[in-house]
C-alpha cells in the first residue's frame, strides 16, 4: 500500500543543515521487522513511524528505529514529528501553539509546538528522569579509542561517565574544541570500552555566553557513525551537570552545538528544574524544517 513519508531537518531552523529525519505517516499495519527494513532503506540515523495512540487523549503513538535497532525515545524524531502533525493539524490556523501527547517507549512526552510554513518549534518535557549507570571507562583508555592524549580527556571537574535515558549514553569530557575535531573513534579499539554505549563527547564552548557546550556523538553499533544531534544524550546530559557541577535550585538553560564536523551544525536547548538540590524536570527544546515529501510503496 502506499504510505506517505516527510523528511525534516531537526535541531535547525535551515535547510540541509541539523539532523535529518524520515517520518512515515499511515503506518498503522506495519510490523516491526518491516519498520526495521524501512528504517534500513532511509539509512539516516532514525525513522520515525507515526501510529495511532493507545490513548485517545495523545496526538499520536511513536516507534523509531536507527539503520540496525529500534529505540524507545530518541530527541530528534520526537522533536520533527511533533512539529509535522501540528503542520498536518487543522487546530494550528485556530491557535499560535498546539499542545499534545506523544506515545513513546518510555512513556508520554508533552509537547508544545510553534508552527507555520514548513516549520516550526518545540519544547518537550521528558516523562522520567536520567539514571547514573557507573563511571567510564580510565581516560587512557578512552583516549586510546578516540586517538586522543590520555590528559585531553576530562575538565573541571568532569571525568567520563554513564548514564541512561532510554539509550545508554558514555559521556566523555573532552579539554578543548581542537580535541573535540580531531577525536576519531576506532571501531576496534571501541571494543574495550565495556558494553555497547553511544560515545558523547562535550567540551565548553568558550566563545559563547552562559552554558554552552560543544559536543559529538558515535554510536556504531546503532548503525550511526556520527550523529548530527542526538536529542536523547542531550535529555541525559542533565545528568552529568548534576552530577560535575553545583546545580542550584531553580532552571537552569543549556545550549548543546552538535555536528559542526559533519557540515551540519545543530542547536539542541534543554532546561534543568531543580527543587531541594534534586533534579526534578528536564524538558528539550529546538526547531525543525520540512525538506521534502513523497510516498513509500510496502
Amino acid at each position: 500500500m502506499a504510505r506517505r513519508f516527510v523528511t525534516l531537518d531537526v535541531f535547525t531552523d535551515t535547510a540541509l543543515a541539523g539532523n535529518p529525519l524520515a517520518v512515515v505517516l499511515d503506518a498503522d499495519g506495519l510490523d516491526g521487522p518491516a519498520m526495521q527494513a524501512i528504517a534500513g532503506e532511509f539509512n539516516l540515523s532514525e525513522t520515525v513511524f507515526v501510529l495511532p495512540p493507545d490513548n485517545p487523549r495523545h496526538r499520536a503513538r511513536l516507534r523509531i528505529f536507527t539503520p540496525k535497532a529500534e529505540l524507545p525515545f530518541a530527541g530528534h524524531p520526537t522533536l520533527g514529528a511533533a512539529v509535522l502533525l501540528a503542520l498536518r493539524d487543522e487546530r494550528a490556523t485556530l491557535t499560535d501553539a498546539l499542545a499534545f501527547g506523544l506515545e513513546e517507549g518510555i512513556g508520554t512526552l508533552s509537547c508544545l509546538v510553534e508552527s507555520g510554513a514548513g516549520r516550526g518549534q518545540v519544547r518537550f518535557r521528558m516523562p522520567v528522569l536520567p539514571d547514573f549507570v557507573g563511571d567510564g571507562p580510565e581516560p587512557d583508555v578512552l583516549a586510546a579509542a578516540l586517538g586522543l592524549a590520555p590528559a585531553a580527556i576530562g575538565f573541571g571537574r568532569h571525568a567520563p561517565s554513564r548514564h541512561s535515558l532510554g539509550p545508554d549514553f558514555l559521556f566523555v569530557p573532552v579539554g578543548s574544541p581542537e580535541d573535540l575535531a580531531s577525536a576519531r573513534l576506532d571501531p576496534a579499539a571501541s571494543a574495550t570500552l565495556g558494553d555497547p554505549a553511544a560515545l558523547y563527547l562535550y567540551t565548553p564552548d568558550p566563545d559563547a555566553p552562559g552554558r554552552q557546550f560543544q559536543a559529538r556523538m558515535f554510536a556504531p553499533h546503532l548503525g550511526v557513525p556520527e550523529d548530527p544531534a542526538t536529542g536523547s544524550a542531550a535529555a541525559a546530559f542533565a545528568g552529568v551537570m548534576m552530577q560535575f557541577e553545583a546545580m542550584g535550585d531553580g532552571t537552569h538553560d543549556l545550549v548543546l552545538h552538535q555536528g559542526v564536523a559533519m557540515g551540519r551544525p545543530s542547536r539542541i536547548h534543554v532546561q534543568l528544574g531543580i527543587e531541594s538540590g534534586a533534579l526534578q524536570a528536564i524538558e528539550v527544546g529546538g526547531s525543525a524544517v520540512i525538506v521534502m515529501e513523497g510516498t513509500l510503496h510496502v
